[in-house]
């Protein structure tokens, strides 16, 4: 089970890094062969690939004897939430508002609670008190699709509000979130890759890397950096902390994308032009991603 959600989540980072950017679907063929970079079998992907279909991320079809998944629209916006939040596009000052949103969920119904619990820590969203979460940002759409999908109108409430005291809002983000543990992560990811990064630069430079390695690189990092969206909520600045690890990690991420992302493009083209029609999205360009661009202008 366990190598199966692991399977699951790596694909999930191939369709958010690769294949959304592709025409958003994969000859099943050609999943299970980029899976084997990773020592994930084919038994190990096509359960994978089977619970994200059940789940309403993919859809399948089907092209003579060859199965084709495609990204939902739903899962197309998550990829693209996450690619923002994954790639630190800059934020707006902050208005000073919190949505508020509440819930009494009926008993019967607790596997819904659970799993809008996990939708609602993915969305950035802190648990004040009991079933009372709050978020900074203004993300009605994304908590208007939490209710669509979990039918869940008659037991839900959300508004906003501005924080009147008595404490400062900085009191709210310490109930709510461990900022020092997030911190400590940071930390963790920026003793381990700023190593890892130099390293595979000069490597590349020299031409000692293959693009099958700068591929399973990529991915590992993007797999490895896309975890902060399940603990950091991605506050704005005017609510973090002097001593901030985020931005710093940020840096190293986008710098060890860079270096990998032309070479690992051209294998992942390479496997993927098997099988599927080479749709590539104009717009999108890995060596130079838009997102990447934007956090910087």
């Amino acid at each position: 089970m366990q190598n199966s959600l692991n399977t699951r989540s790596m694909i999930f980072t191939l369709y958010g890094d690769y294949i959304r950017h592709y025409g958003s679907e994969i000859w099943i063929g050609s999943l299970i062969r980029l899976l084997e970079e990773f020592g994930h079998n084919e038994q190990a992907v096509r359960a994978a690939i089977s619970r994200m279909n059940k789940q309403g991320w993919i859809a399948a079809r089907k092209q003579g004897n060859k199965s084709y998944y495609y990204l939902t629209e739903r899962g197309k916006k998550r990829m693209d939430e996450a690619a923002k939040r994954i790639f630190k596009v800059q934020q707006e000052p902050w208005n000073g508002e919190w949505l508020m949103f509440t819930y009494t969920i009926p008993e019967e119904k607790r596997s819904i609670r659970d799993e809008l619990r996990k939708e609602l820590v993915w969305s950035g969203f802190g648990l004040l008190a009991n079933s009372f979460w709050i978020s900074p940002h203004q993300s009605s759409e994304q908590v208007q699709l939490m209710i669509d999908k979990y039918q869940i109108e008659d037991y839900v409430h959300s508004f906003t509000a501005v924080y009147n005291g008595p404490n400062k809002n900085e009191k709210l983000v310490a109930e709510c979130w461990d900022l020092d543990d997030i911190n400590t992560k940071y930390n963790e990811f920026i003793v381990t890759y700023s190593q890892k990064y130099v390293i595979d630069k000069n490597k590349i430079e020299k031409g000692e890397m293959t693009d099958g390695e700068c591929f399973v690189e990529r991915t590992k990092l993007v797999h490895e950096y896309r975890k902060f969206l399940f603990i950091d909520p991605g506050l704005p600045q005017e609510l973090l902390p002097a001593e901030w690890l985020g931005d710093h990690a940020a840096s190293l991420f986008s710098d060890y994308y860079r270096a990998l992302a032309g070479p690992a493009s051209r294998f992942f083209e390479s496997i993927y032009s098997d099988g599927n029609d080479l749709k590539k999205n104009s717009k999108f360009d890995a060596l130079n991603h838009p997102l990447i661009q934007e956090n910087r202008s």
